[in-house]
C-alpha cells in the first residue's frame, strides 16, 4: 500500500488549546485528522510560521500520542502579511516546487480546513494546477457533541469523475450551442462542430472573432447571438452595435466609426460619439470589414489593441473597451496580397476565424430551417402557416436537389417561405403554392447567375454558335454553379453530389476542371 501524506497549515486558533485533559474533548483539526480509524496518516507535513513554534511542538506531541505511526514533518513558512495573496501564493508555489513528491509511492491529501482564507485558496489553486499532486482534504467537527475526532472527506478536482457535474456541464454546453443556432436542431456535422468551437471561444476569450462566408450565410444573426450569449453569462454589459461597412462611404466613414468634435468640419454642429464609443463594454460587429479603407483599418487596429482612438477633430484620445466581431464575404488573404487590406489587422483578426458554409453546403439543414422560418413568420405576422405533406415533400425535394442554387443562402430561404406563407391565406401551403414558388426561384437564380445569353460573353459568338443546344444548356448550368460558388472544389461538390456518393474516392475539382477544358474554359475565366 502507498503511504498517506497530509499537507496543511497549523491552525493558530483551531489547533490551540489549554494544556490538560480537557483538550481531548475539543476538536482540533490537525490532531483530529490522526485520530480517525478509517484514515491512516503516515506523514503529516505541518506548515507554520516562526511565531507558532511552541504550538507546533505541542500539536506534534499530541499527534504522536494518538497516532504513533504518524511522522510529523514541520516546515517553517513565514509571511510578512498572511492575507497578501501574491506573497502567500508565491511562497507556497516555491515550497511545492522544491518539495520532493513521490506520487508512485505516496498518496497526498492537502488539508484546507486550517490557515487563513487566503492560504486555503492558494492551496486549492495549487492543487488544481497539480503543483500539489493530490486531493483536497476537508475536516469539520460533529455539531452538538463533544467529539474531538470530527469528520473528514476528500475532494477530487477531476470534474469528469462527478457524473452529476459532468451532466450539468454537458447540458449547459448544449444549451449554449443551441442558443447560438437560434434553437434550430441543425444536422450538418461540420456546422455543429464549428458552433461548438464558437461557443467555447465566445465564453473564454475577449479577442476579436472573424466570421467569413457568403452573403446571407447568417453572419449577422450569429454575431448577435454571440453577444446575447455573453450578456446572459454577464460577460458584457454594453450594447450590440452593428454596422455594414459597405454602406460607409467617403469622408463620413471616419466620423461614423470614431466620432467627431463639434466644428471638426463643415456641418459638424455638435459632438458625435461614434459607433466605437457606443459599443463600450459591449460588442461591435463590423460586417463586410473588407470594404473599409486602409486609414480606417489602421485606426480599427489601434482601437482593438489599445482600446483607444482619436475622434475626428479631437486633440486627445478617447477610450472604448469593446469586443470586435468582424464579418466578410471576401477572401481577406487575397485582399492582403493585393494591398487592399492591412496585413497587421488581418493577423489580429485571424486568431479566431470561422467560415460559415452556404445553404447549398448544408442541405440536411434546410428542413429544420424551413420550420424555423415558418415560426418567424408566425411571430412576425401573428398567423401560423404550415405545409400539407405533399407540398412539404415537393418543396424539400427541389430545395435539396441540384437545381437549387441558393445564391442568397438563408435570405433566399426566408424570402421564399414568406412568399409561400403570404400566398396561403387559409394557413396551409399546398402543392400549387410550392410549384409557383419553384418557378419564381428558378427565374431568380437564372437572372442573378447570368445564365443563357451570358455564355456569349464567356465563349464568344463563334464558339457559342458551334455548340449543340444540348451542350449549351448543360454548360450554362455549370457556369451558373461556378459563379455561385466560392471555389473550384465547392462547385465540383455541388455539380457531382449524386455521383460522388457512389465512388470510393473522388476529385470533384479535377472533374470540373476537365469538363471546362472541353470548351476551352478555366475556373478563372468564370470569376468576377
Amino acid at each position: 500500500m502507498k503511504a498517506t501524506v497530509v499537507i496543511g497549515f497549523l491552525g493558530s486558533t483551531l489547533d490551540a488549546s489549554k494544556i490538560g485533559p480537557s483538550r481531548w474533548s475539543k476538536w482540533r483539526p490537525s490532531v483530529a485528522l490522526c485520530m480517525h480509524e478509517d484514515l491512516r496518516v503516515d506523514r503529516f507535513v505541518l506548515l507554520h510560521g516562526t511565531p507558532h513554534l511552541r504550538l507546533a511542538d505541542y500539536v506534534a506531541e499530541d499527534i504522536a500520542s494518538v497516532s504513533p505511526e504518524t511522522t510529523v514533518e514541520r516546515h517553517v513558512l513565514d509571511f510578512r502579511d498572511p492575507w497578501d495573496f501574491e506573497e502567500v501564493y508565491g511562497k507556497l508555489l516555491d515550497f511545492a516546487r522544491s518539495y520532493r513528491f513521490d506520487p508512485e509511492a505516496e498518496d497526498y491529501l492537502v488539508h484546507i480546513t486550517t490557515g487563513t482564507h487566503v492560504g486555503q485558496i492558494c492551496l486549492f489553486l495549487l492543487t488544481e494546477a497539480h503543483y500539489f499532486p493530490g486531493k483536497l482534504l476537508q475536516t469539520q467537527p460533529r455539531r452538538g457533541t463533544a467529539d474531538a475526532v470530527g469528520m473528514w472527506n476528500t475532494i477530487d478536482l477531476d470534474l469528469s469523475r462527478y457524473d452529476s457535474i459532468a451532466t450539468r456541464f454537458a447540458a449547459h454546453a448544449a444549451e449554449s450551442t443551441s442558443f447560438l443556432k437560434s434553437g434550430i436542431e441543425t444536422r450538418n456535422r461540420a456546422f455543429n462542430r464549428m458552433i461548438d468551437e464558437i461557443e467555447q471561444v465566445a465564453l473564454r476569450s475577449k479577442a476579436p472573432l472573424l466570421l467569413m462566408g457568403p452573403t446571407g450565410a447568417g453572419k449577422s444573426q450569429l454575431a448577435r447571438r454571440i453577444y446575447e450569449l455573453k450578456r446572459l453569462r454577464h460577460q458584457v454589459k454594453g450594447a450590440f452595435v452593428e454596422v455594414n461597412c459597405a454602406t460607409l462611404r467617403g469622408d463620413g466613414t471616419m466620423s461614423a466609426l470614431f466620432g467627431h468634435r463639434k466644428g471638426a468640419f463643415t456641418g459638424a454642429a455638435a459632438d458625435r460619439p461614434g459607433l466605437l464609443r457606443s459599443a463600450d463594454t459591449g460588442v461591435l460587429f463590423l460586417d463586410e470589414i473588407g470594404e473599409l479603407g486602409l486609414d480606417e483599418q489602421a485606426m480599427i487596429l489601434r482601437a482593438v489593441e489599445d482600446k483607444r482612438f482619436l475622434p475626428v477633430g479631437a486633440d486627445t484620445d478617447v477610450a472604448s473597451d469593446f469586443q470586435l466581431i468582424a464579418g466578410t464575404n471576401r477572401r481577406l488573404t487575397d485582399q492582403v496580397a493585393s494591398g487592399a487590406f492591412r496585413e497587421d489587422l488581418f493577423a489580429r483578426l485571424n486568431l479566431w476565424t470561422f467560415e460559415l458554409p452556404g445553404l447549398a453546403e448544408r442541405q440536411e439543414d434546410i428542413a429544420p430551417n424551413l420550420d424555423y422560418e415558418l415560426d418567424r413568420f408566425a411571430e412576425r405576422e401573428g398567423n401560423r402557416v404550415t405545409f400539407n405533406k405533399e407540398a412539404r415533400e415537393a418543396y424539400l425535394a427541389f430545395a435539396t436537389g441540384p437545381e437549387a442554387l441558393w445564391t442568397g443562402n438563408f435570405r433566399d430561404l426566408a424570402a421564399s417561405v414568406t412568399r409561400m406563407a403570404t400566398f396561403s391565406p387559409g394557413g396551409r401551403i399546398d402543392r400549387a403554392s410550392v410549384d409557383a414558388e419553384i418557378v419564381r426561384l428558378r427565374k431568380l437564380w437564372t437572372a442573378t447567375s447570368g445564365e443563357g445569353d451570358d455564355l456569349e460573353a464567356v465563349l464568344g459568338i463563334d464558339r457559342l454558335a458551334a455548340l449543340d443546344p444540348f451542350d449549351r444548356v448543360q454548360l450554362a448550368y455549370v457556369v451558373a454553379i461556378c459563379r455561385a460558388s466560392r471555389s473550384l472544389s465547392e462547385a465540383g461538390r455541388r455539380l457531382f453530389s449524386a455521383s460522388r456518393a457512389r465512388k470510393a474516392s473522388s476529385n470533384d475539382a479535377d472533374r470540373l476542371r476537365k469538363y471546362l477544358a472541353r470548351f476551352g474554359l478555366a475556373w478563372s475565366d468564370l470569376q468576377p
